[in-house]
Parts: structure tokens; C-alpha cells; sequence
């Protein structure tokens, strides 16, 4: 069994960088995609629910964060670390925001942890607490 998992741990070995790329890739081409489906401002359904200048923060901030989570890891050294922490933080915000306004009957039910959203903020968690280490 040892020798299995030394020839498996040898062939992953030189893929587990992929590892955080591909959390980060998903999700931030997710939040870019939820912000950007919300264009051209102010995002009309949500207007009715949060008021036009809100909903319109909403998309610019979902877009801009997803985009900031992607670039902030090809950049090196402590501006692409707090940029991928800024844009983790700015996902968990809009997350425990969404859940909070829209979802408030999913808390501690089994609702909450079947949806997409809890994985969203998880996430955003990681990268916030992790930056790019």
C-alpha cells in the first residue's frame, strides 16, 4: 500500500500547483460572470431589491473582485498577495451579505449547505485567509 501511494504521490508531485489555480480560476470566472451578467448598470432585478446605486455596487464589486482573484495570482510578492486577499475578502463581504438578505430561512438547515453559496463564501474565506502562500 505505501509503495501505491509513493508511485501515486510521485505522479501528482509535479501537478499540485495546479491545485489552488483551478479554486481560483472557478471562482473567479464565477463572481466575474455573476457581475458582469448584471450589466448594463444598474442591474434591474436587483434594483427593485437593493435600490439602483446599490445593485450597481453589487455587479461592479462581484466583476471586479473575480478579476482581481485571477490577476492577483500571476503577480509575485505582496501586491498580488494583498490583491488576492482584498478580492477573497470582497467575495466572503457580498456573500454573508447575499445570504443575509436573500436567504435568511437557510441558516443552520440542510438548504445552506446544498447550495452554491456557502462553497462561494468558503472560498472567498480561503483565499482572504491564505492570500497567495
Amino acid at each position: 500500500m505505501k509503495q501505491l501511494d509513493n508511485k501515486i504521490n510521485k505522479i501528482f508531485l509535479s501537478l499540485e500547483f495546479l491545485a489552488p489555480w483551478l479554486i481560483r480560476l472557478g471562482l473567479g470566472i464565477a463572481f466575474a460572470l455573476h457581475g458582469l451578467g448584471k450589466f448594463p448598470l444598474p442591474p434591474e432585478g436587483l434594483s427593485n431589491f437593493l435600490g439602483s446605486s446599490l445593485a450597481s455596487f453589487v455587479a461592479i464589486s462581484e466583476l471586479g473582485a473575480g478579476l482581481i482573484l485571477i490577476i492577483g495570482g500571476f503577480i509575485k510578492g505582496p501586491v498580488g498577495n494583498l490583491a488576492t486577499r482584498f478580492a477573497g475578502g470582497t467575495i466572503a463581504i457580498i456573500m454573508i451579505s447575499a445570504l443575509s438578505l436573500a436567504h435568511r430561512d437557510w441558516f443552520i438547515t440542510t438548504k445552506l449547505f446544498t447550495s452554491e453559496q456557502i462553497f462561494l463564501l468558503l472560498i472567498g474565506l480561503y483565499f482572504l485567509l491564505r492570500g497567495n502562500r
